[in-house]
């Protein structure tokens, strides 16, 4: 059923015009977040971590736009086959590209860091059309049908796609061929993480982004792309976080795991409303280890 539902949605918004997807977006998605009072109450108590201080009324608005939000990510997301290099001219305003394009002349590939913030999958499928060779590990879907429908679109402009299911072994080449592996860095699905401070709470965040920069070297580029007013993007590549390279293995993976916190906090702080986290972030099973 949820196969066909994202067929369904697909087909609409491919034969639809664009503001008019959104404009379908924004009543679906304000329905799904009156309806859905668990999703919205996981949403609420998040945001009440990043702004203890915030009224309900408030949180309750940013929660209702955190939906609208998603809501058109949705829409980006069916409408990947169309997006090619005049779209990037036409909606996306790419900032610091040359962080890099510079890291990438070490000759060590480059980790380029994400978080489900704004449009990561757009961010995806538009570093090939910037001409970049590219991989990017998505978490694959229990549903194989549903795995192929996202991980074939994903692919559309070129990227290749790494499931989590799949072999290391791939992403290892991706940086030995000296091309850039993308991964998201706030979303710690196994458990099995660095437990550092996020947000001023322990939380285990994904160790991949530490792990990989530390064995191969590779800088870590954080990027994101973040949605305007005016649903044009702005996709900014940010200076690199340098791996860190002592005897105690370690400590270098926590402390590199701080920097990626620290970045991801910063971006998430000024763009709250476009953070999708639809369960309560902080609820997570092995953090009575406490902060690293």
């Amino acid at each position: 059923m949820l196969y066909m539902l994202y067929r369904l949605g697909k087909f609409i918004v491919s034969h639809i015009p664009l503001k008019v997807s959104y404009g379908l977006a924004k009543l679906v998605s304000s329905a799904y977040s009156f309806l859905s009072r668990g999703d919205r109450e996981a949403v609420i108590a998040n945001l009440r971590v990043l702004f203890p201080n915030q009224s309900k009324k408030k949180l309750n608005a940013m929660a209702k736009e955190i939906f609208l939000n998603f809501g058109k990510y949705l829409v980006d997301f069916f409408r990947f086959p169309k997006v090619d290099k005049n779209y990037v001219d036409k909606y996306v305003n790419v900032q610091g590209l040359e962080h890099l394009t510079e890291a990438l002349k070490g000759k060590k590939g480059v980790i380029l860091l994400s978080a489900h913030l704004g449009n990561w999958e757009l961010g995806g499928i538009i570093v090939p059309l910037l001409g970049i060779p590219f991989a990017s590990v998505a978490l694959s879907h229990k549903d194989p049908k549903i795995n192929h429908f996202f991980m074939n679109h994903r692919a559309v402009t070129g990227g290749e796609v790494i499931g989590t299911s799949s072999s290391l072994k791939r992403c290892f080449s991706v940086l030995k061929d000296n091309h850039a592996l993308a991964l998201v860095g706030d979303r710690d699905y196994f458990d099995n993480g660095i437990v550092v401070d996020f947000f001023g709470k322990p939380t285990s965040l994904p160790k991949g982004p530490a792990a990989f920069s530390r064995r191969f070297h590779s800088p870590i580029i954080p990027c994101f792309m973040i949605r305007n007013s005016d649903d044009t993007f702005n996709f900014s590549f940010y200076e690199p976080i340098m791996p860190i390279l002592t005897k105690n293995e370690h400590q270098d993976l926590i402390e590199t795991t701080k920097k990626v916190a620290r970045i991801m906090e910063g971006i998430i702080k000024q763009h709250p409303t476009q953070w999708y986290v639809f369960r309560r972030f902080w609820e997570r099973i092995g953090l009575e280890r406490g902060p690293a």
